[in-house]
């Protein structure tokens, strides 16, 4: 190239570079300022977050641990960030400084979170903080006064402590009244925990169906849980007199809250809804009342019936109640029955073993290798498929040993492969 076209290309070069465009420059030469500061800004911006999300998980560690002082700092970073989490951690500092006793710290938190943050998610949980913290100061809450529901009920259960018959009369208004029904559970679950005769003529009222129909249920779990000779006798009464179903299941359920075993035995004996009967029975089994089992057995007729004892047995994990079963009950289906509980509870190889020698039935000498598989015995079934002469039981062992994800089990099919 001479002189002359060398000095073109070079001018040519620099009218390029000058113009932002050049081919020849290098790529950090092409770079935008502009560009740069918001690549930059944007660097800055993911840092900060990450350490306002680490900050905040920091304080919230501090709190499951009810290190207060430590959370009061992490939270309060946070919220000096202002960023997307300062609103709950400003909640957060509010009650870790109500926590360490600096309730008038924590006031001023909540005022700070209501101006700064007039929509945020956190105002509701604060006001209900900011009740507790109020009463901490020895200032009166009167409940009465104040609008939203949620709120209201969280100082009439706070009054409820200090002075029972003034908030009994705010709950009943509640529990009769046309708030939604999550704030009626709320009230009925505060009357519940009251020893006031009030209190408590009330719930049961509510669980005969004479107040309120849609709490009915929950006012006879209630009675069930606290128990006494006065809640029993109200359920007693309101199973015999009720017509619903459901009401009546809830009674039974309350029965076992409240350990009566013999009323339940009661409905399992007579109850002429075989529903009814059926949870009955599902309930001893809950209460591991196995005596009350085994003796409502004895005199049961019906094979349906003993079916759902057998599970009742099952769930009250009496291997013994079962095993003789299945070793004595003459029903072939009752039995076998019986024989898979025993592998679903893993009764061990020994007693399915004598069952399965002095077994007479196919169908009960399947229902000890179900068992077996069950428990995922492999060996058992191996023993089986090696020494049964009904081909059909061997068949039906070997085809458990077929889909059983175990190492002896596969082995022994190789090995029966290798045979053929």
């Amino acid at each position: 190239m001479n002189t002359r076209k060398a000095l073109a290309a070079l001018a040519v070069a620099a009218t390029l570079t000058i113009g932002g465009a050049s081919a020849y420059a290098e790529p950090w030469l092409d770079a935008d300022p502009q560009t740069k500061s918001k690549e930059k800004e944007k660097e800055k911006a993911k840092e900060r977050a990450e350490r306002e999300s680490e900050l905040y998980e920091e304080g919230q560690e501090a709190i499951d641990e009810a290190k207060w002082d430590r959370a009061v700092a992490r939270f309060t970073a946070v919220a000096e960030m202002k960023g997307s989490r300062a609103d709950g951690a400003l909640h957060w500092t509010a009650y870790a400084l109500a926590k360490s006793g600096r309730n008038s710290e924590a006031m001023q938190t909540i005022a700070g979170l209501r101006k700064n943050y007039p929509n945020s998610k956190w105002l509701d949980d604060a006001s209900a903080l900011e009740l507790e913290v109020k009463q901490g100061l020895g200032q009166t809450v009167r409940p009465e006064r104040i609008n939203d529901d949620e709120l209201k009920v969280i100082a009439i259960n706070s009054l409820m402590h200090t002075d029972p018959e003034k908030a009994y009369p705010l709950l009943e208004k509640i529990v009769r009244g046309t708030s939604d029904k999550k704030i009626k559970e709320r009230a009925l679950f505060i009357l519940a925990q009251s020893p006031s005769p009030r209190a408590q003529k009330l719930i049961a009222d509510i669980a005969r169906g004479n107040a309120n129909p849609d709490l009915q249920r929950d006012a006879v779990k209630y009675i069930g849980i606290h128990g006494g000779k006065a809640n029993r006798a109200v359920l007693s009464e309101l199973y015999a007199s009720s017509t619903s179903r459901e009401v009546k299941k809830e009674v039974l359920q309350a029965f076992m809250l409240s350990n009566e075993k013999g009323r339940v035995l009661e409905a399992a004996k007579s109850e002429k809804d075989g529903e009814l009967r059926e949870k009955a029975i599902h309930l001893l089994g809950v209460m591991s009342a196995k005596a009350e089992l085994a003796a409502l057995y004895a005199t049961e007729p019906s094979t349906d019936v003993k079916r759902e004892i057998i599970q009742a047995l099952f769930i009250s994990n009496d291997s013994q109640k079962i095993g003789e079963l299945a070793r004595t009950e003459r029903d072939p289906q009752l039995r076998r029955e019986a024989i898979r509980k025993l592998g679903l509870m893993g009764a061990s190889g020994n007693i399915l073993q004598q069952i399965y020698a002095a077994e007479t039935t196919v169908d009960g000498k399947e229902a000890v290798i179900e068992a077996y598989f069950l428990q995922s015995n492999a060996r058992a079934l191996i023993d089986i498929a090696k020494k049964e002469k009904n081909q059909s039981l061997r068949k039906e062992a070997l085809q458990k040993l077929s889909i059983m994800n175990d190492d002896e089990a596969l082995q022994y099919m190789l090995e029966i492969l290798d045979e053929n």
